[in-house]
């Protein structure tokens, strides 16, 4: 019978995704509102983050450097951030029904700067592109 070699092509991958910008230690991440998430879901998720959740909502006041009421998309990504940043680096708490996701992609904008966190363990990251994994067990 074949004996595997131990090593697949999805190791491969996975080894390869942090050498590119994976989730490698040491990396800056935001949590933002997702980009497909509904207006009406995200301000609910902000009225939360400003109220019970303890968010400093104070920017994305009138004012504000982060005050932008044309967009739900920016002041919830602020809120949600800075809700991140309090708490423990997890998915559940860049969650938010499903409306967040951790980034590695600054989502500062304009005189509006999301400060990061500093994570030094692999989480899952949200990325703007996805590799196809396939295992392929190598045998002698």
């Amino acid at each position: 019978m074949p004996r595997s070699k131990g090593f697949t092509l999805c190791h491969f991958f996975l080894l390869l995704w942090g050498f590119v910008g994976g989730d490698a230690p040491g990396r800056e991440v935001w949590c933002v509102a997702k980009n497909n998430a509904e207006d009406a879901a995200l301000q609910a998720a902000v009225e939360w983050a400003c109220g019970a959740g303890g968010t400093d909502c104070g920017a994305i006041q009138g004012g504000g450097p982060c005050f932008d009421p044309s967009s739900v998309q920016n002041t919830a990504s602020y809120a949600f951030n800075d809700y991140f940043r309090k708490h423990a680096v997890t998915e559940e708490n860049c969650n938010f029904d499903n409306n967040a996701a951790i980034t590695s992609l600054n989502p500062s904008y304009g005189n509006c700067k999301l400060p990061s966190r500093y994570i030094g363990l692999p989480i899952p990251v949200q990325k703007y592109y996805a590799f196809n994994v396939l295992s392929i067990n190598l045998v002698s």
